[in-house]
């Protein structure tokens, strides 16, 4: 139950979609109707003004007939009249508002058979009579207040005399709208108008109109939010897929099963973590493979001198040798290679964790290699073979650790000597290349198949050709040799040479430091 109403990255997804939708359905809403009723305000205001303008240009004339503003002082149903006078669409919107008179079923006119009052006394209703006058027609009564001034407009004026006498309103009026009123370019009064602030208050149908709208974009806006979630929670789903897809296959790597793929469903980033998934897959299959290789290799390089080691004690304990210095010897030797053997795996293994220790210093290489050079070289002799060497005559330094690439330098002419045949020769040279330092070492035949090349730096490779058991060797020490290098920041190949055999070039960078 925990598990499946647990916040899953899908749910967060789709959570925080919705509640950023919904901040700005909100927002939306809220300006919306900000803006709304701001702008029917303005727009009220505005027809405010034009009825501002209208009843100054009533004010005018009457003040021309009068002479004065005695007729306006103190009445505001005066003023009221003018309104009336300036709206006569208000009034006869007002007169459709009442029902018709005279027909119960709603028609204008009198019913059928009915016509005007007869004007001979009686009562009823007759057909029109000719050459009498028609009965005057019946006073209307005043509409109700406010009945034309659905907005106030008449509570909001106040109108003074040309002295600043009050003729309508209180004397302490805001200020508002203000318009002059001139007769013969004579200002003779002022007239102020107090603007709406907002429109909910001041008109039933106005504020109905507002809540209408409101009401409207309420419903929109929930609408909206609704589609947004679903909209969210399918979008969260269709993204998230290939995260699921991730999540089990990285679960069937932890098991160990390094077979497994991620699909790619899509082409984005996730596309692109897939793809690093699988190549990691890959990675580890191949090392997983590595693996159980290395470990069949050392276990056949372990068992070879230790199946000799056991059979000599065998046959000095079964008295079949003497224990004599040839038996005492042989023993010795299958122990020493053990030991190299065992000693080349702990020093790669530390290698590959970057737990070997360096002492780096400044190195020149010339210097480095000729006290080596002539070691080999009285060695090479013995063995019928030639050496040589081409050392740059400008300074060449590196940042290396001495006894580390001494180690590399021996690996290096160790297989030379071992694997070249009498009468042969090895030729060294080191020389500048651009910013770095090369070292080339080239030996005769027998040489190395093009295709084995490639393979010479992997562990316990040999090529059964030339490199056998019987010549000695762990198959270890060119692995180690490319640790070691790629810990100095350089490179070491191997290629055919034109001597015949192998051709091992080693770069490594210059120090540029002072």
């Amino acid at each position: 139950m925990l598990n499946r109403w647990r916040w899953t990255i899908a749910r967060k997804l789709a959570l925080a979609i919705t509640a950023i939708v919904l901040l700005c359905l909100g927002t939306m809403a809220w300006v919306t109707n900000l803006s709304l009723q701001r702008g029917f305000v303005s727009y009220l205001n505005q027809l405010q003004t034009q009825d501002l303008d209208q009843l100054r240009v009533l004010l005018e004339q009457r003040y021309r007939r009068e002479g004065n503003f005695e007729w306006l002082r103190g009445r505001p149903r005066v003023l009221g009249d003018l309104v009336a006078e300036m709206q006569p669409q208000l009034q006869a919107d007002a007169a459709d508002e009442r029902p018709p008179r005279g027909r119960p079923d709603g028609r204008r006119g009198p019913p059928r058979g009915e016509g005007p009052p007869r004007t001979d006394g009686s009562p009823g209703y007759g057909p029109p009579t000719y050459g009498h006058p028609a009965p005057p027609p019946r006073p209307r009564a005043d509409p109700p207040p406010n009945r034309h001034d659905p907005v106030g407009f008449l509570s909001r004026i106040s109108i003074v005399d040309a002295d600043g006498r009050n003729l309508i309103g209180p004397p302490d009026f805001p200020p508002g709208i203000e318009r002059d009123i001139k007769v013969d370019g004579q200002v003779v009064g002022r007239m102020r108008l107090l603007p709406l602030r907002q429109a909910s208050g001041s008109d039933a149908s106005a504020a109905g109109f507002l809540r209408d709208q409101l009401r409207n974009i309420v419903l929109l806006a929930c609408a909206l939010l609704g589609l947004a979630i679903l909209a969210a929670i399918w979008l969260a789903r269709h993204l998230l897929r290939p995260v699921a897809a991730l999540r089990d296959v990285t679960a069937q790597l932890a098991r160990g099963e390094f077979a497994a793929r991620a699909p790619l469903l899509l082409r984005d980033e996730l596309a692109e973590l897939a793809l690093h998934v699988n190549a990691m897959a890959e990675a580890l299959q191949a090392s997983e493979q590595q693996r159980r290789q290395q470990l069949a290799d050392v276990s056949h390089e372990l068992r070879t001198p230790l199946s000799v080691i056991r059979g000599e004690i065998e046959a000095l304990q079964d008295g079949i040798r003497q224990a004599d210095t040839q038996a005492l010897a042989s023993l010795h030797a299958e122990v020493l290679r053990l030991n190299q053997l065992v000693d080349d795996l702990h020093q790669l293994t530390m290698a590959d964790a970057g737990d070997l220790q360096y002492d780096w210093q400044v190195v020149e290489l010339a210097p480095l290699l000729q006290p080596l050079l002539l070691r080999y070289q009285s060695r090479a002799r013995d063995r019928g073979l030639d050496l040589s060497w081409q050392l740059a005559p400008q300074p060449l330094r590196v940042r290396a650790d001495a006894g580390r690439l001494t180690q590399v330098l021996i690996n290096l002419l160790e297989n030379s000597l071992r694997y070249t045949d009498s009468g042969g020769q090895i030729v060294l040279t080191l020389l500048p290349l651009g910013a770095q330092a090369e070292i080339t070492l080239e030996d005769t035949a027998p040489g190395v198949p093009a295709g084995a090349l490639g393979q010479l730096f992997e562990r316990l490779y040999r090529v059964d050709a030339a490199r056998t058991r019987e010549r000695g060797g762990s198959g270890l020490g060119l692995a180690i040799c490319r640790a070691l290098v790629q810990a100095h920041g350089g490179e070491i190949s191997a290629s055919a040479s034109v001597l015949g055999g192998v051709r091992m070039q080693l770069r490594l960078p210059l120090y540029t430091g002072g």
